[in-house]
């Protein structure tokens, strides 16, 4: 791992097309190097949730490529590395782990959900929480206390319908359903990293598997009803 990191740190410092094609062999190296982590993670996650099938590294890693079309920061490549597995593949919709590995000043991080949700989701997840009686505080109490719900541009107030004086109110508010932890260099470096990283994700999967009831569910509604999915 120290070996991307090292070509991560210097990307960061000259993220440019010429030096990136003077570097090319460094990338490739690095590259390879971080799809055999993730060839690792795959297995290991396998060995507890069969449920994401054959994937490959290609399946869930990223290009280092960024899409600067709509982006105000016009560097044309990500400093970090990251791997998304999940069922059918990193663009199939289910929810899935997370990792990436990245420069200094872009940090690291592992996480188990979906920042993407759409609205049928949303709305399928708020209600299984609302007539839970608190299985979704249960599943989240089950994971590892260093992975906390991602909060990022929850909502101010309970949506309609939802009893604001629920003791699941803010988790209702959420538009992330998802569970994250940003370790330190010293733990990506670690001899015993992809352990570590697959008892987190682990420690996990009961609420991945909560959210991906949600999932499964709303794609089910979408078969059955695809002038409704128009308009989601």
């Amino acid at each position: 791992m120290k070996e991307i990191l090292a070509f991560l740190n210097e990307l960061s410092q000259h993220n440019e097309r010429e030096w990136f094609l003077a570097h090319k062999a460094e990338y490739q190296d690095a590259a390879a190097r971080f799809g055999e982590v993730a060839a690792a993670v795959i297995e290991g996650v396998r060995a507890f949730d069969d449920t994401i099938g054959p994937l490959t590294p290609k399946d869930c890693t990223y290009r280092i490529y960024r899409d600067i079309r709509f982006s105000k920061d016009k560097t044309p490549y990500k400093t970090h590395m990251g791997c998304y597995i999940n069922r059918g593949g990193k663009k199939s919709g289910y929810s899935g782990y997370y990792f990436h590995v990245g420069a200094k000043g872009t940090g690291h991080m592992v996480a188990s959900g979906d920042i993407c949700c759409p609205p049928d989701v949303l709305k399928i997840l708020r209600e299984d929480i609302l007539l839970g009686g608190g299985d979704f505080r249960r599943v989240l109490s089950a994971a590892d206390p260093r992975m906390v719900i991602d909060q990022t541009d929850a909502l101010k107030r309970v949506p309609p319908s939802f009893p604001a004086d629920s003791p699941d109110a803010p988790y209702f508010k959420l538009k992330y359903y998802c569970l994250f932890y940003e370790p330190d260099t010293r733990f990506v470096t670690a001899k015993d990293y992809t352990k570590r990283l697959l008892e987190l994700f682990q420690s996990t999967k009961p609420f991945l598997d909560y959210i991906n009831r949600a999932v499964e569910y709303a794609q089910e509604e979408r078969r059955e009803s695809p002038k409704n999915a128009l308009f989601l």
